[in-house]
C-alpha cells in the first residue's frame, strides 16, 4: 500500500500543477441571463426543503447551499471550481505568492519531506536548514504516510506560531530538532544564474503578482554580470500557470512591440480578447511598464526555451508566442495542454466563483486545449532516457476535460502510464531498485540544460529517441 501511495503522488502532483489556471480577475460579472428554468429550480429547492427537514440529523443551511454551488460547478471541466472562505483564501495565497509558513521549496523523497531550497531570508533559511535535509516528523507526526497536502498544511499555521521539526541530514548522518516560528513568507517565482561565462539561466516556477518584477530584476542582475550574454535559458518545466498578463510581459520582454502574444475566444464579449507585447496589456492599473528596465539585447540574444509535462496553462502561452514567432527553440517534452482561461468572479468577500470563460490561441491561431506546445526539439529527462515522464497526468487525463481539436484517446499512452506505474511499484515494493528522483533543476546534472546549452552553442544535442508526438483531441465547439 506504501508503495502505491508513494507513486500516485507522482501521477497527483501532475494533476494538481494541471489545475492551477491562467485567470483574469474581474470584480463583477457582466453577462446577460437566459431564462430560468423554473421547474428544475422548484425541484431543487425541493429537495433542499426535504434535506433540511427530514434528513437524520439537523443540517447547516449554508453549508447545504455552498455544498450545491459546488456541485453545479463540478460538473462543467477541470478548472471551474467554488471556492469557499478556506480555498478562496489558500487561491490567493497561491496567486499572490504570500503565505505563513516556515519557508522551503520541497518535494517528497521515500516518504518523507525533502528540502529543495529554503527560501532566502526565512524562518527555515535562519534555523540554519539546508537543501538535501530530510523532514521525518512535524510536530508529534510522522511524515511517513501524508500526502504532499497533509505535509504542507501541517507546516503552515498562523503567524507566530510554532513548530517543531524532526530532520536528517544525510552530509552529517544525524537525526535533530528545529524549532521554528511561522511568519508571512513571499514566494520567488524566479530564479536566474549564469551557468558559465556568456550563458545564463532564468526559472520562472509559477506566474504570480510579482513574477514580472523578479524576472525583470533577475534578468538585469545576469547583464550587469556579462552585459554581452551570448545565450540565454528560460526555464519553463513544471510551471502550473497562473496570471495571464504575467504570462504576456515574460513574452513581450523576448518579442518585437505590438506582436500578438495570444488571443482568447469565448461565449460572452469580454472574452474575445488579442493581448499583444505592449504594456497596456500586461501592465498594472496605474502602474508603469515593468519590462522598460530591461537592457535592449534582450530582444535579439539567442533563447531556448525549457519545457516538459508539467508546463502549463500561462507557461505554454509564452512557449506558443515565443515558437510563433520563431524567436526561440522549444526544448523539452510535449506540455500539459491546458489551453482555457478562468475568470474569478467574487461572490462575497470570502467567496467566488473561477469558471471557464474562453479558449485561448497562440499567435498563429493554434488551440494547444488537451495537446499542448510540441517542442522544436525533443529531450530526455536524463541521458539514460526517462523516468517519470510516462507518471505524469495531463490535460486529457483529467475528467470533463474541454475538448480539443480532433480529440481522439491515446491508448498508446494510457498503456504506457500503466505499466510504468506498476514497475515503480514494483520495484519500491520489493525493496529494489530505488527511484532516484531527477536532479535539482538549474544543476551541473540537469541533463536537459546541459542540452539547451549545446544548442545555443552550436554543439550536438542529444536529442529523444524515444519521445513521439501526443494525438490532438476531437473539438465539440
Amino acid at each position: 500500500m506504501g508503495a502505491k501511495l508513494r507513486v500516485a503522488g507522482l501521477l497527483i502532483a501532475g494533476a494538481v500543477a494541471g489545475a492551477l489556471t491562467t485567470m483574469q480577475l474581474q470584480a463583477v460579472a457582466r453577462s446577460s441571463l437566459a431564462p430560468m428554468p423554473l421547474e428544475e429550480l422548484q425541484q431543487l429547492a425541493a429537495v433542499f426543503g426535504m434535506v433540511k427537514g427530514e434528513y437524520v440529523e439537523p443540517v447547516d443551511e449554508k453549508k447545504l447551499i455552498s455544498d450545491a454551488i459546488g456541485g453545479l460547478v463540478s460538473g462543467l471541466d477541470p478548472h471551474s471550481q467554488y471556492f469557499d472562505k478556506k480555498s478562496f483564501k489558500e487561491f490567493r495565497e497561491s496567486t499572490g505568492g504570500k503565505f505563513v509558513g516556515i519557508g522551503i521549496e520541497m518535494a517528497m523523497e521515500d516518504g518523507l519531506v525533502k528540502v529543495q531550497t529554503p527560501i532566502e531570508g526565512s524562518p527555515a533559511f535562519r534555523a540554519g536548514m539546508k537543501s538535501g535535509d530530510l523532514i521525518t516528523r512535524i510536530d508529534d507526526t510522522p511524515v511517513k504516510g501524508l500526502s504532499v497536502d497533509q505535509a504542507v498544511k501541517r507546516m503552515r499555521g498562523e503567524p507566530n506560531t510554532k513548530v517543531v521539526l524532526t530532520v536528517f541530514r544525510k552530509s552529517e548522518s544525524r537525526t535533530f530538532p528545529v524549532t521554528i516560528i511561522r511568519e508571512e513568507i513571499r514566494m520567488q517565482s524566479v530564479r536566474a544564474r549564469m551557468v558559465e561565462p556568456g550563458f545564463g539561466w532564468v526559472r520562472v516556477s509559477q506566474f504570480q503578482d510579482r513574477t514580472v518584477d523578479d524576472f525583470v530584476r533577475k534578468v538585469d542582475e545576469l547583464y550587469k554580470q556579462d552585459p554581452n550574454l551570448k545565450g540565454l535559458v528560460l526555464d519553463l518545466r513544471n510551471d502550473p500557470g497562473g496570471l495571464l498578463d504575467g504570462a504576456v510581459a515574460i513574452s513581450a520582454a523576448f518579442l518585437p512591440a505590438d506582436v500578438t502574444v495570444v488571443s482568447t475566444n469565448g461565449q460572452i464579449a469580454e472574452s474575445k480578447a488579442t493581448f499583444k507585447a505592449s504594456p497596456e496589456y500586461y501592465q498594472r492599473r496605474s502602474g508603469s511598464d515593468p519590462l522598460r528596465r530591461l537592457p535592449a539585447a534582450i530582444k535579439s540574444v539567442p533563447l531556448v526555451v525549457l519545457v516538459n509535462e508539467g508546463s502549463a496553462s500561462a507557461s505554454e502561452i509564452v512557449a506558443g508566442a515565443l515558437q510563433d514567432h520563431k524567436r526561440a527553440a522549444i526544448m523539452g517534452a510535449q506540455t500539459f495542454g491546458k489551453g482555457s482561461v478562468q475568470t474569478v468572479r467574487p461572490l462575497s468577500a470570502d467567496t467566488a466563483l473561477k469558471i471557464t470563460t474562453a479558449r485561448y490561441y497562440t499567435p498563429s491561431g493554434r488551440s494547444i486545449q488537451a495537446k499542448g506546445i510540441v517542442p522544436d526539439i525533443w529531450l530526455d529527462e536524463t541521458a539514460e532516457g526517462n523516468v517519470f515522464a510516462a507518471l505524469r497526468m495531463r490535460e486529457a487525463d483529467l475528467e470533463k476535460h474541454l475538448q480539443g481539436k480532433d480529440e481522439v484517446k491515446d491508448e498508446a499512452r494510457e498503456k504506457a502510464r500503466e505499466e510504468a506505474r506498476k514497475k515503480l511499484e514494483e520495484q519500491q515494493a520489493k525493496g529494489k531498485e530505488p527511484i532516484k528522483p531527477l536532479p535539482e533543476f538549474g544543476s551541473a546534472e540537469d541533463f536537459p540544460l546541459m542540452q539547451a546549452l549545446n544548442q545555443l552553442r552550436g554543439q550536438p544535442v542529444m536529442v529523444s529517441k524515444t519521445m513521439s508526438e501526443r494525438k490532438a483531441e476531437a473539438a465539440k465547439e
